[in-house]
């Protein structure tokens, strides 16, 4: 029986991966058993980012097994907006869940996902990621509680686009039917297609909602536990942020006096411990991206984690 003779909704699951084949091969197997009480059924689309085809001998395993449906597609074109607005459509009616190849969840991940949509009739639904480290991490970076996202009650109306991604989310499928493209291609290999996505249709009146139910685990190699990996990503998230700054408005005006005031104030950070220092020199690099930005600056060309 097919979903429409079944009276019941539908979610694509879809996962972009690239060169992962090991964590992707763990998530799939978390998302055999999704817990759906009946009340909606549930399919996995994985695109390839790899010319080479790299996760499709993991999906050919997984399917000649699994009993969830797994659609496999490759994208040739690098870059995040492409890979997603591929699995995009790959997707089947009526929703869209988007978890990472770095991830995986408990086994009532879509079901309490779908149940807060319903309740809050919200045109989206994101949950907690919570870091996993591969090693033990540095006291600074627990102290300081760099890999920890905020968190919200709930039903909590997100206002911001800066509490969202594509990490954990469920998305009815209608936020898509405008556009083509609905993730910017011209974001390119840095990423931050999805904030953009989520900004536009926060402009546009669309309701997301937060379910703190619904976390999904994210691993956290070594290498993302390095002071210069979190310096790096705060310069390239004020230069992807900066794509709306323009000179003398009040946005720019602002970055400039934190860069200033941030760097007087670091020696003096130092000796309050180590997490002091990289909580305040990661805020201001984020601002110098933004500066570095709007001023024509291209710090990087491809996001390399």
């Amino acid at each position: 029986m097919n979903d429409r003779e079944s009276g019941l909704e539908h979610i694509s699951v879809c996962i972009c991966t690239f060169k992962r084949p090991i964590l992707l091969e763990k998530l799939l197997h978390k998302l055999e058993n999704q817990k759906t009480n009946d009340r909606f059924t549930y399919s996995v689309v994985v695109v390839d980012n790899d010319i080479s085809e790299s996760a499709k001998s993991v999906v050919d395993a997984f399917s000649a097994r699994a009993t969830v449906p797994v659609l496999y597609d490759v994208e040739p074109e690098r870059g995040f907006a492409h890979i997603r607005n591929r699995a995009i459509e790959n997707a089947r009616e009526t929703h869209v869940a988007f978890i990472d190849d770095d991830e995986y969840p408990d086994a009532d991940w879509l079901f309490r996902l779908y149940t807060v949509l319903k309740e809050y009739k919200a045109d989206g639904v994101l949950g907690p990621v919570i870091p996993h480290y591969e090693a033990e991490p540095p006291n600074w970076l627990i102290k300081g509680r760099l890999c920890e996202r905020e968190t919200f009650v709930t039903g909590t109306i997100l206002k911001s686009h800066i509490h969202t991604r594509t990490g954990n989310a469920l998305l009815d499928r209608s936020l898509f039917f405008d556009d083509r493209s609905p993730f910017d291609p011209r974001f390119g290999k840095l990423g931050g297609e999805d904030g953009d996505f989520f900004k536009r249709m926060m402009s546009k009146g669309k309701r997301f909602v937060w379910c703190n139910e619904a976390p999904v685990w994210e691993l956290v190699p070594r290498e993302r536990t390095t002071k210069v990996y979190f310096l790096r990503r705060a310069l390239m998230r004020g230069y992807l942020e900066s794509k709306d700054m323009h000179f003398m408005t009040f946005s720019f005006m602002k970055s400039s006096v934190a860069v200033i005031l941030y760097t007087a104030v670091l020696p003096f950070l130092s000796l309050m411990g180590q997490h002091v220092l990289m909580t305040y020199l990661i805020k201001d690099c984020d601002h110098l991206g933004k500066i570095l930005g709007t001023c024509g600056i291209t710090l990087f060309r491809e996001r390399s984690l």
